[in-house]
C-alpha cells in the first residue's frame, strides 16, 4: 500500500478525513488562500473539477495562513468566500500549516516526494523568485512550499507524481491530470 493512504487531514468540522478514502483516484492537493493574486486558480481549478470528478478526480482544498497572512478568516469564512465566489465543490480541509514544526504531516510525506524544482520562466516566476530571495537566501534548495497554491497531483496508486508551483499555467496542471484519468 502507497504510504500516502497512511495519512489524514483534519476537515473544517474536526474530522479526520483519510487519504485512504481516495484510493483508485488521482488527488490533486492544493494550499489555498482567499486573499492571494493565485487566488482566481479556484475559478480553474472547480472548472478541472467539474471536468474530471464523474472520472476519477478529486481535489483536496487545504488553507493555509503561512503566507503573508493571506487566509486570515476562519474555516467557515473561507468555505463561504470559496463557494460564493467560485462555486467551489470540492472537499476543503481545516486551515492547516504546510511548513514548520506545526505541518500537516501529509505536507511533509509530500515535500519528500516531490521537492521544489523552480518557479518557471516568465513575470510571476521572475517576481516569486525576487520576492522569496528576500525570505529565504536558500529557498531553492529544500523542499518547503514556497506560496499559496502550490499542488502536487497524485496518482491512483497513491504515488506523488507532480508538483506545480502556482506560477506553473493552470492548463499544464489540467493536462497532467488528464493523463492519469
Amino acid at each position: 500500500m502507497s504510504q500516502f493512504y497512511t495519512y489524514t487531514v483534519p476537515t473544517a468540522h474536526g474530522e479526520e478525513k483519510s487519504m485512504e478514502d481516495f484510493k483508485g483516484k488521482v488527488v490533486l492537493v492544493v494550499n489555498t488562500a482567499t486573499g492571494c493574486g493565485f487566488t482566481p486558480q479556484y475559478e480553474d481549478l472547480e472548472s478541472i473539477y467539474e471536468r474530471y470528478h464523474d472520472q476519477g478526480l478529486e481535489i483536496l482544498d487545504i488553507p493555509c495562513n503561512q503566507f503573508a497572512g493571506q487566509t486570515p478568516g476562519t474555516d467557515e469564512e473561507i468555505h463561504e468566500f470559496c463557494t460564493l465566489k467560485y462555486n467551489t465543490q470540492f472537499p476543503q480541509m481545516k486551515k492547516s500549516d504546510v511548513n514548520g514544526e506545526n505541518a500537516l504531516p501529509l505536507y511533509t510525506y509530500l515535500k519528500s516526494q516531490q521537492g521544489f524544482k523552480g518557479f518557471g520562466k516568465g513575470p510571476k516566476a521572475l517576481a516569486m523568485s525576487v520576492m522569496l530571495k528576500k525570505i529565504d537566501k536558500d529557498y531553492k534548495n529544500n523542499p518547503d512550499i514556497k506560496w499559496n497554491f502550490t499542488k502536487f497531483l497524485v496518482n491512483r496508486n497513491g504515488e506523488v507524481v507532480g508538483r506545480f508551483e502556482p506560477t506553473v499555467s493552470m492548463k499544464s496542471v489540467e493536462e497532467a491530470v488528464a493523463e492519469l484519468i
